[in-house]
């Protein structure tokens, strides 16, 4: 019994240290880091891991203005103390303006155009590197296990937290990023009767996780956090529009 108990305690050790080398950290007496809510009850410990690759499919413009949106969000946290975010792409489509509804000062980000898609993944490794930022986004088309194997052993000592927007998702290949995201654009509340005007609202969907559970959840960006939609305020804002 005892040596059993021993190979136990020993898988289970082996078991976190391979959950923080992923970037999974232990849970500290709280769920909301990030302030994704109920999301982040689906991740090891449920803590949101940092440290990182997540990978956003964005098959239109829309869900790829969502994920941005949703990802600004996120960065709300993670660059906390005047932090610092890196923006790689061949034809950038983010306003940065945008960017004050998150709580995200434009003078936050650094943008880095390059020419081919080869170049995006070179500059987003070399960045990932630099452990004065808080986060390195890059669009890109593809990306292969390799690639992506390699974005995340860039950032291993660095601990930035990466998030790769995937605009060729029609063939959806493996990689080693630590979670799978696809955010797509629902019905805002309307102000005034006008549609339109209210606040953003994603239907967020966690595709896959390492040693997680994904899931499907809506949520708002409203009064400078992430809220819960719930099933009646939803259908409401669909009662209205047919009316």
């Amino acid at each position: 019994m005892a040596q059993e108990k021993t190979k136990q305690e020993i898988v289970a050790q082996l078991q976190k240290d391979i959950l923080l080398l992923q970037g999974f950290k232990p849970n500290h007496g709280t769920t909301q880091c990030i302030g994704l809510g109920p999301i982040e009850a689906g991740f090891p410990n449920a803590v949101f891991p940092i440290a990182a690759i997540h990978e956003f499919l964005c098959s239109t413009p829309e869900i790829a203005a969502s994920s941005q949106g949703f990802i600004a969000g996120i960065l709300q946290q993670l660059m906390q103390n005047d932090g610092t975010c890196i923006y790689i792409s061949q034809s950038r489509s983010l306003f940065p303006t945008a960017l004050f509804a998150y709580g995200v000062q434009p003078h936050q980000m650094i943008f880095i155009d390059v020419g081919t898609e080869r170049d995006v993944l070179w500059a987003m490794e070399e960045a990932l590197k630099c452990k004065e930022l808080a986060a390195v986004i890059a669009e890109v088309r593809d990306i292969s296990f390799a690639q992506s194997r390699r974005l995340q052993l860039a950032l291993e000592k660095s601990q930035v937290t990466g998030f790769i927007l995937r605009t060729a998702a029609d063939r959806i290949a493996t990689t080693a990023c630590v979670a799978r995201w696809q955010i797509k654009p629902i019905l805002s509340e309307q102000v005034d009767g006008l549609p339109g005007l209210g606040f953003p609202r994603w239907q967020v969907e966690l595709l896959r996780v390492r040693n997680g559970n994904p899931g499907v959840w809506q949520l708002e960006w409203k009064a400078g956090q992430f809220a819960v939609v719930t099933a009646a305020e939803t259908s409401d804002v669909r009662r209205r529009k047919t009316g």
